[in-house]
């Protein structure tokens, strides 16, 4: 198992959630900066894919600083979203991002376990979920709880980095995430670990195919994988 924090006695859901606490206040600066913008694309892409069942109900699991639950309410008009996140720092900084756009009667966001959720089942006609997956201290429980809330034939639209395998786009994604990545985000965001557990927890994710079969062994009867920007991300489209 990645943990942030190799040193520390703490569960990983403990570690994670500390860490998104420790780096909340430089986010969103690095989160865009770092990926160039291009992670908008990328939650633009998941939603143009939402959009063909226009679902009125949507859980945001790992909702962090609430970016792709914003992108939804303005696109997609649903009813209700419901953003949970086990960082109490990141959803302070989502809550006054809502309100500042004026998306409060849409938007709802509170603290919630992504391996215990507090919804009845059959409730969601769509999740999402935007790079929090491979953050889970248990895959198969995170993703069997997001099957039992959605509605039998929902999908599960889950945004999360891959590794691409074209030549010289996988020898740059290396360098880039390895070791330019975090030598920025140490100096901006001050958590020495934050962004060296992100290049570890992507080489350790199980991503493509091998993705697909977990959620297949969770509960979702088929996934579809798109992949992204050469397959640096992958959006993985999984039907309950």
């Amino acid at each position: 198992m990645t943990i942030p924090y190799k040193n520390s006695d703490k569960s990983k859901k403990e570690q994670v959630a500390g860490m998104f606490n420790n780096i909340a206040h430089s986010y969103d600066f690095l989160n865009h900066v770092l990926s160039l913008g291009i992670d908008t694309m990328w939650r633009n892409r998941a939603i143009r894919e939402m959009r063909k069942t226009n679902p009125t109900v949507i859980l945001d699991v790992a909702t962090g600083t609430c970016d792709f639950a914003i992108a939804a309410a303005r696109k997609l008009k649903p009813q209700q979203i419901i953003g949970i996140d086990i960082s109490q720092k990141m959803l302070e900084i989502g809550k006054q991002k809502i309100h500042k756009k004026q998306l409060d009667s849409c938007i709802t966001l509170a603290w919630g376990d992504c391996e215990a959720l507090q919804f009845p089942d059959n409730h969601f006609d769509a999740s999402t979920t935007g790079f929090g997956v491979r953050n889970f201290e248990n895959l198969h429980t995170g993703l069997q709880e997001i099957v039992r809330v959605l509605k039998p034939g929902a999908c599960a639209y889950i945004l999360e980095f891959s590794k691409p395998r074209i030549f010289p786009i996988a020898q740059l994604y290396t360098l880039y995430f390895k070791y330019i990545l975090p030598t920025i985000g140490r100096i901006f965001s001050k958590d020495t670990s934050a962004y060296t557990y992100l290049y570890d927890s992507v080489d350790a994710f199980p991503y493509g195919e091998a993705f697909a079969e977990e959620a297949r062994n969770a509960g979702f009867s088929d996934t579809k994988c798109i992949p992204l920007s050469f397959g640096i991300t992958t959006l993985y489209i999984c039907r309950k």
